[in-house]
């Protein structure tokens, strides 16, 4: 799930900034901290002993922390209470919400009146108290501005929390919960004033036209002049006027260019018109939302057990809470669990409301934990999008010559990522297909549903799964086949995107789509559909295809990596990336493997202190100037950003750069001169002179031994003790920073010279015989930081890409439809995959098989009402909510191929938000082959296709 911000006139991008100095301006201390019990238990098994999860280096038998989560050890954060953490008192207090169901009349207060004496609470936390003693949202303009409804005031979104309720002990609390939840009489409301929402949260517009030719610059496009950003009037975008002056009205009179020529479009043309909606879905992560927090008074410190994406932004969030109010607070402690949230635990509310629960329990600490209920009552949902799409074809050729969409997204009562979710999915439209002319409107509205955040997906699977829905119809209506239909169109590698830039790499959606058209699932439909109707009577049989491709990546992708090699061979390897269910922990150290010959024997992940990392951030790094941000790198200490929350699909490709830099550093710097010293010993040079001259691309590290050439094989160990003994640089810190393209720098490394290197943050850590003068550079906590020489940043107007990063995925889809019931039946399902170099294949079959399962209850069960009789209300569950079990996704009928990478040096690509889109069109497009008519609206559930049918 992303978080995509352009320039400064669209988005008021969450920043840490503003964190970071309420938190300095009171002396506080911040420090984030993984739990060190789990990841103790994976280092032990790390290990190349028995039972090691390692069948050989680089070959993992299970995921590094399969044993930990089968044997039931503490791995999530939901998992611990105060007695299990070291150094918090063995007390437990715990906390509720109690939350309004209606937003649409005033909040007059509560009525406790059906809890006993016994269960009354012995702390009620309400919007006066926090106003009282100076609590407030942290950066209310994403955020909100209220943690609760002040007494008088309309809930901005159904679900909001008026109260939180404080028990010092459990069973108290237990029954007070049971006593109090569905009751509808516990919030009293008074007079009606009808929904009041936050102002609508922003409007932007991509507008293209392509060049005279393939290679002339475009006539208007968001890279070379800007998107276009509105305001409101009402509930429309007040749009600039194609008159005025600047890039925005030029882009303007763009858009009524390509509207024109729609509207004038003759007989030779085919024009489209359809309106598609998505509808709002919860992720249904299996781990609710939960924290638990210690606020101890008397020290001034503030202790947090949470489960979160994005952990740093959460204790730099907290420490500017309590910093601003009468609270007095020197640090901040904050420890996080593996978790899962499928973006839904990245920049939500809930972690600050445990951090208010705290402040008000007394000194003891507080658990704060949504049960189901309370997770569809006000965990983060997926966008509802309505979208208007119009399609210009040209009937003798097939060739799309332009196409546009309004897309509006429902974003709830909190603005949250719903202004880029509506641009990421405007951007994304074009799904694999050439447009020359296009005119995208990205639109987020406020409205009293339940919040809508980052979910996987990130608005790309609601307006891709249109786009391929209405280039299905299109193709039936031309009498082309679909498949060659999309041939004629998709986008090739060298073509822009709907934005004006260039993707990067090679782009394969070409070989997907004459691999899919050969699959027999495709090329025999027919004959399969007349033999299968006619052995099922009363069930109708289809095949539906679907191809997108997926951005990965935010724009501003940071991280920090460190190995080092001592000198008994061994690699320990630290990182900041943290477990959030793609299987990181074993993907990095298979990485370090793949160059180095050998698993790294210590992990250590979700790291925080890096002292011999001394970088300053403004962490602005979409809405910097350019001028400014030239500025600042002239300080060697200054960097973009410092590092990024576990989002975005980014683990693969951006954080594992880190780690390959950093292997592929101790390879050039400490391996390869090691080996050569060794291989030089002895009478005239010794092997290396008298056998062959070997180049540093010859060099092959495998199962521990260093080898090339025809030399002498080394052990790791004796290469490993010779960089110690030479005073070689035998441990690398490194920083990363991309924006649609790698940060580089030049670092002058003593006895090495002038290297460039695609990071722009180094430190070193020399072996034991280096020189006296060498060993007094380890000046910053053991370490040598080598200020950059130089560095080159990716230019700022890089922030108008939208991207360049896509991994693409196709699914055909069987399905039968039974015209008595209109249950969908998923008879298969074959998927292709292109994802670069695989790094774990198993890793990627796990992705691929719970995205298919995720795509399915999109397209075919999964919907909440957005408003009244919505989640908001509180009584949702998973006994109203259908999820697709095994029996709905054909688990013994579904087949991937992964495409091969065009070489051995391809890099990973992320994947883990693709792997769910292309079955939703796919079986959207399956349903209508089989009955003939098509839905323009997700889910599609049988009642649909019985009035369909009638």
């Amino acid at each position: 799930m992303r978080k995509d911000a352009v320039s400064a006139e669209t988005i008021k991008a969450l920043s840490r900034r503003h964190f970071l100095k309420a938190g300095a301006a009171a002396g506080v201390a911040v420090k984030v901290s993984f739990l060190a019990p789990p990841a103790r238990a994976q280092l032990a098994e790390t290990g190349l002993s028995a039972g090691s999860p390692w069948a050989a280096p680089g070959r993992p038998r299970y995921r590094l922390d399969a044993v930990a989560k089968v044997t039931g050890a503490k791995t999530f954060s939901r998992d611990y209470r105060a007695r299990d953490l070291a150094g918090w008192p063995d007390g437990q207090a715990h906390a509720f919400l109690v939350a309004a169901t209606r937003a649409d009349r005033r909040f007059t207060g509560l009525d406790l009146s059906r809890l006993p004496a016994a269960l009354r609470p012995d702390r009620i936390v309400r919007h006066e108290d926090l106003v009282a003693d100076g609590v407030s949202v942290p950066h209310a303009d994403f955020f909100g501005d209220w943690f609760l409804v002040p007494q008088g005031e309309t809930p901005r979104l159904l679900g909001q929390p008026v109260a939180i309720l404080i028990y010092a002990d459990f069973p108290r609390f237990a029954a007070a919960k049971r006593a109090l939840r569905f009751a509808d009489d516990v919030v009293r409301y008074g007079a009606e004033t009808g929904p009041r929402p936050p102002a609508h949260y922003g409007a932007s517009r991509w507008v293209r036209i392509e060049g005279d030719a393939p290679d002339a610059p475009d006539r208007f496009s968001p890279f070379e002049q800007s998107p276009i950003f509105a305001g409101f009037s009402g509930d429309e975008p007040a749009w600039p006027k194609a008159g005025d002056d600047g890039p925005f009205a030029r882009g303007m009179a763009a858009a009524a260019a390509i509207a024109a020529e729609i509207d004038g479009a003759g007989a030779d043309a085919l024009v489209m018109r359809r309106t598609y909606r998505s509808q709002s879905t919860d992720a249904s992560a299996m781990e609710a939302d939960n924290g638990n927090v210690w606020y101890d008074p008397a020290t001034g410190t503030l202790r947090l057990m949470m489960a979160t994406q994005s952990p740093y932004d959460v204790a730099e969030a907290a420490a500017a809470l309590v910093s601003k109010s009468r609270f007095p607070l020197r640090e901040v402690d904050l420890k996080v669990g593996y978790t899962v949230g499928y973006g839904t635990k990245d920049h939500h509310i809930f972690p600050f409301l445990c951090v208010v629960a705290a402040l008000y329990a007394g000194g003891r600490p507080v658990r704060l934990a949504n049960d189901r209920f309370e997770q569809f009552q006000n965990g983060l949902k997926r966008h509802a999008f309505r979208m208007d799409n119009v399609l210009l074809v040209d009937r003798a050729s097939g060739r799309f010559r332009a196409m546009t969409g309004r897309f509006a997204c429902d974003g709830g009562g909190r603005p949250n990522y719903s202004v880029a979710v509506s641009f990421v999915g405007a951007t994304a439209a074009q799904s694999i297909y050439y447009l020359p002319k296009s005119d995208f409107q990205a639109i987020a509205l406020a409205s009293r549903a339940v919040e809508a955040g980052s979910t996987r997906g990130f608005g790309t699977l609601q307006t891709m799964s249109a786009t391929e829905m209405m280039v299905d119809e299109a193709a039936a209506l031309l009498d082309i086949d679909a498949i060659e239909l999309r041939l004629r169109n998709v986008l090739r590698s060298g073509q822009r995107n709907s934005q004006g830039a260039v993707p990067a790499g090679a782009l394969r959606n070409a070989e997907i789509l004459t691999k899919a058209a050969a699959h027999p699932l495709w090329r025999d439909r027919a004959a399969r559909k007349a033999g299968y109707e006619a052995a099922h009577p009363g069930r109708r049989y289809g095949v539906g295809f679907a191809q997108v491709h997926k951005d990965y990546g935010t724009g501003a992708e940071a991280a920090v990596a460190s190995l080092e090699l001592d000198p008994r061979g061994r690699l320990s390897l630290r990182h900041v990336a943290h477990e959030m269910g793609p299987g990181v922990t074993t993907s990095q150290a298979v990485m370090v493997a793949e160059i180095l010959g050998r698993v790294p024997a210590e992990t250590a992940f979700g790291v925080v202190r890096w002292p011999e990392m001394p970088l300053e951030t403004s962490d602005q790094p979409y809405t910097t100037p350019q001028d400014e941000e030239d500025r600042r790198a002239q300080n060697p200490r200054w960097t973009p950003r410092f590092t990024s929350p576990m989002s975005a699909t980014n683990s693969a490709y951006y954080l594992g750069h880190a780690t390959r830099t950093a292997a592929r550093f101790l390879v050039d710097h400490a391996v390869w001169p090691a080996a050569r010293a060794l291989w030089a010993r002895g009478g005239g040079g010794g092997a290396l002179a008298s056998y062959h001259v070997v180049a540093r691309d010859e060099l092959r590290l495998v199962d521990g031994q260093v080898l090339g050439g025809g030399l002498p094989p080394l052990s790791l160990e004796e290469v490993a003790a010779e960089a110690h003994r030479l005073g070689l640089p035998v441990g690398v810190t490194l920083h990363t920073f991309n924006r649609w393209q790698w940060a580089e720098a030049e670092f002058d490394l003593p006895g090495t010279g002038r290297t460039r290197l695609p990071i722009d943050a180094l430190s070193v850590r020399y072996g034991a015989g280096a020189p006296p003068e060498r060993r007094a550079l380890m000046a910053t906590a053991g370490w040598h930081f080598v200020p950059r020489a130089a560095v080159t940043y990716p230019p700022t107007q890089r922030n108008n890409v939208g991207t360049t990063y896509y991994s693409p995925m196709a699914t055909l889809a069987e399905v039968a439809v039974d015209t008595a019931s209109g249950d969908v039946t998923i008879l298969s399902h074959h998927s292709i995959l292109e994802c670069g170099r695989q790094i774990v294949p198993e890793l990627v079959s796990g992705q691929v098989q719970g995205g298919l399962a995720m795509g399915i209850g999109h397209a075919l069960k999964e919907v909440l009402p957005l408003y009244e009789d919505g989640p908001g209300d509180g009584t949702w569950n998973w006994n109203r909510y259908e999820l697709p079990r095994a029996r709905d996704v054909a688990p013994w009928n579904q087949t991937v191929e992964i495409l091969p990478p065009l070489s051995e040096t391809d890099p990973p690509k992320g994947i883990a938000e693709v792997v769910m889109i292309a079955v939703v069109p796919a079986l959207a497009n399956a349903v209508a082959h089989a009955i003939g008519h098509r839905f323009h609206e997700l889910p599609i559930r049988p009642e649909r296709i019985r009035e369909a049918l009638a």
